[in-house]
């Protein structure tokens, strides 16, 4: 499982032209997910991302987590996370989960974001096409793989 993590001051998706959500201070998270991935991913990811210290204390230092802001997330799946560029112009994404696994894990993996915040996460849809703005404070942009534990 991949997520890149954005700080914003504000973010939101729209679908259609229609806002389907959107947050003011806190985390972007484009999430991937691919075959291999399971809950043991997703815990570890879910409790990365709360802990990350990566908002400004009193002194200017990226010392405080989105549980210290009390900032908001929003979550966007992005399979493209997983492209493969080895080969070619096009990527492959072949590593990426089929959407019947990987709904299942998008879902839980807001869902176990919820439980940790103690409050809505706000999210896109999975598997369409939507926009998203970005307000990137920082910029601040973090990639995790959850296969890169150690």
């Amino acid at each position: 499982m991949r997520v890149l993590i954005q700080r914003v001051s504000r973010a939101a998706v729209s679908i259609g032209g229609k806002t389907k959500s959107s947050i003011g201070m806190g985390l972007l998270l484009f999430l991937g997910i691919e075959k291999e991935d399971d809950e043991r991913d997703i815990d570890y990811l879910c409790r990365k991302i709360v802990q990350l210290r990566i908002f400004d204390d009193s002194n200017g230092i990226m010392n405080l987590s989105v549980l210290d802001v009390e900032g908001e997330l929003l979550v966007v799946s992005q399979f493209t996370l997983h492209a493969s560029t080895r080969k070619g112009n096009r990527p492959s994404y072949i590593r990426a989960a089929r959407p019947e696994k990987a709904i299942p894990l998008y879902e839980k993996f807001c869902q176990e974001l919820q439980q940790q915040l103690k409050r809505e996460v706000a999210t896109g849809v999975f598997g369409s096409n939507m926009q998203v703005e970005i307000v990137n404070d920082g910029p601040v942009t973090i990639w995790i793989d959850s296969k890169n534990r150690e």
